[in-house]
């Protein structure tokens, strides 16, 4: 039975990524979109508004298989002491998807310790927006995105996981305007 469910929710992330957008040449200095999300513990949050203040690392995941992306993106930025807010936001865009996303936001609170479930922010119906400014074309790795306090964009990767690219980030955030 775990496996049959695996599988059906392994079907509905992939066939709710449709078709790949490239991302911008540039998004420096852009708005990341409005968008309407839920955290894990079910207070419904907007993006990026929610955030605004300090400078936040938004990391974008479309599919499961980005998860192991994510969390070393997580980890990299802690050790690293990076002086950032950390949001992950699971990006699930589709009919489908939107339809069983109690189900889908189950199983990803089985597997996330509660105490994090308030920096998970699953976006479903507002996805495209999500897809339209950053693109999808890295669907397997984390698109991490760092936002200035006013919700701009300052800096983003989505080339996967690398340390030097944490070191980077974290140059970026201490020279951003306090």
């Amino acid at each position: 039975m775990k496996n049959a469910l695996t599988l059906v929710l392994s079907m509905l992330l992939v066939a709710g990524c449709g078709r790949t957008v490239a991302a911008p040449e540039s998004m420096q200095n852009s708005r990341f979109p409005t968008v309407q999300g839920e955290s894990l513990t079910k207070e419904p949050i907007t993006l990026p508004d929610r955030y605004l203040g300090k400078p936040t690392l938004i990391l974008v995941g479309y599919l499961q298989k980005a998860q192991f992306d994510i969390d070393r993106w997580i980890l990299g930025v802690l050790q690293a002491d990076v002086p950032v807010q950390i949001v992950e936001v699971p990006t699930i865009a589709g009919m489908m998807p939107e339809m069983v996303q109690g189900f889908i936001n189950d199983g990803m609170r089985s597997g996330i310790p509660k105490s994090d479930w308030a920096s998970v922010v699953t976006v479903y119906g507002d996805a495209p927006k999500i897809i339209a400014a950053i693109g999808n074309e890295r669907p397997q790795s984390a698109h991490a995105i760092l936002l200035d306090s006013t919700g701009r964009i300052v800096w983003s990767s989505n080339i996967g996981y690398s340390a030097s690219q944490v070191l980077d980030l974290k140059k970026i955030v201490q020279g951003l305007p306090k």
